[in-house]
């Protein structure tokens, strides 16, 4: 039998939170001012650079949004899936598995139809985007509906991996989760006087308090704080991304959250935290800009360069963050050419001081971009 008042969903004034907005007012001046600065530099970008810098924030988001969960999903995909659904016209798209393109629709559902209420339907069809095939033999799950857990086993919140799961709280019980997901819909779609990026952190909080399905409740927590986020950016391209900030910190992140399920309604150090990891998200974004501008200047620099399909496919995955060393066996793997035909090409790149030997051992030879086409 769980405590009376072991958690803040069980106090008598849930859910009212409050915090001390003296205690926040620096963070969120820093916060805004760095803000208006991505919005600022990225309003004197091109369409093609904002597109391909949004590409790389929303491909990083839906990512590592699913790897704080466990579930590891193919950047490829995963970048070609939001390209096409953005009607983005990029190279190399590759085919896209069900789960995959349930995710990025999910988020961009969230982020670009920011300014759309939410709602139970809403967040059924998410779900149903989540698990695309349902559960599996193991867990069957229940699938575009609240969950429906017995009074007697409680919705834990876990992390870690199986066998060896951390739990930091117990959810409110299914019987509940009408009442509290009308609540927690009418404060949302509640315009009011509330500083938005605070809501976002209010919201983010308060779904994954309620955890009200059985599974993605992290998922959706993180979509719609990306939702609110949109709303206070006043805009639905994306060039930051706290998921990819809290999969760097989630450690802290679990702490920060069950601390707070074990304290009281006064959220100040839940907020404290959600707005430092924001800022530290928005300053992230300075190296995916960096790089964004390094692949423009770089296809600028080569325009006249005499290159082949396949030369211009690796120059692309390594500006986009090809994993481990490029070697000429990998480049024959991935353009489908033949060992000479990968050496050809890498030795052409050499020549024309595009790629720089890395490292030298016969097939083991590792290649990559010269300093000078990154700058």
């Amino acid at each position: 039998m769980r405590r009376i008042n072991h958690y803040i969903h069980q106090l008598q004034t849930w859910p009212v939170f409050h915090w001390d907005k003296e205690k926040l007012a620096d963070q969120l001046t820093t916060l805004h001012y760095h803000q208006g600065k991505i919005l600022g530099r990225m309003e004197g970008l091109g369409f093609r650079l904002r597109d391909e810098a949004m590409l790389q924030t929303l491909s990083l988001d839906v990512i590592k949004s699913s790897e704080i969960e466990g579930e590891i999903l193919n950047p490829k995909q995963v970048r070609s899936s939001i390209a096409r659904h953005l009607g983005l016209n990029i190279a190399g798209l590759v085919p896209s598995d069900s789960n995959v393109d349930g995710v990025v629709e999910m988020m961009l559902n969230a982020t670009q139809q920011y300014r759309a209420p939410l709602a139970s339907k809403r967040l059924f069809s998410w779900h149903k985007l989540l698990f695309p095939k349902g559960g599996n033999k193991s867990h069957a799950l229940t699938i575009g509906t609240w969950r429906d857990n017995p009074s007697d086993s409680p919705m834990q919140v876990v992390s870690g991996p199986l066998g060896r799961e951390s739990v930091h709280f117990e959810a409110p019980d299914s019987a509940c989760l009408q009442k509290e997901m009308a609540a927690f819909f009418d404060w949302f779609n509640n315009t009011g006087n509330l500083n938005p990026v605070v809501k976002a952190g209010v919201a983010h909080l308060w779904f994954i308090t309620v955890h009200p399905f059985d599974d993605g409740n992290g998922r959706m927590a993180r979509a719609i704080t990306d939702l609110q986020l949109a709303r206070a950016d006043g805009s639905p391209q994306r060039f930051y991304s706290m998921s990819s900030q809290i999969r760097i910190e989630r450690n802290e992140y679990y702490d920060a959250l069950e601390k707070t399920q074990h304290g009281s309604l006064d959220i100040t150090g839940w907020l404290s935290w959600f707005l430092g990891c924001l800022d530290r998200a928005m300053q992230a974004t300075d190296k995916t800009l960096a790089n964004v501008l390094s692949k423009a200047r770089f296809w600028e620099k080569h325009s006249s360069a005499l290159l082949n399909e396949r030369q211009r496919k690796m120059i692309n995955l390594l500006f986009d963050g090809f994993e481990g060393n490029l070697t000429s066996t990998k480049w024959a793997k991935l353009t489908k050419c033949s060992h000479d035909t990968a050496l050809r090409d890498i030795t052409d790149l050499t020549e024309k001081h595009i790629l720089v030997k890395e490292s030298a051992g016969g097939r083991s030879t590792s290649y990559a971009l010269s300093a000078y086409n990154i700058k």
